[in-house]
């Protein structure tokens, strides 16, 4: 069976809101934990990822933007996990 190309889609992080981000579903969601995991680890920590600190990371973001639906997940993301 032939692979098939996926089809491409193009996430702006810079403008999405929680909203955006809450409605997005599944496969958007999992992507911007993972941008968003990696984004806060920075170039000096090691390619691991924690699976308890990335749930409970993840479970902050959601609360935080669900109360905050317009507010850009950029600014969510440094509210919730900024150094």
């Amino acid at each position: 069976m032939p692979c098939r190309p996926a089809n491409a889609t193009v996430l702006d992080l810079s403008t999405m809101t929680c909203k955006q981000f809450v409605d997005g579903g599944d496969d958007t969601i999992k992507m911007v934990l993972i941008w968003m995991d990696g984004w806060y680890k920075g170039d000096s920590d090691e390619a691991i990822i924690d699976t308890e600190v990335f749930v409970e990371n993840a479970k902050k973001f959601g609360t935080y933007c669900g109360k905050n639906p317009t507010i850009s997940i950029v600014n969510a993301a440094e509210a919730v996990l900024g150094k």
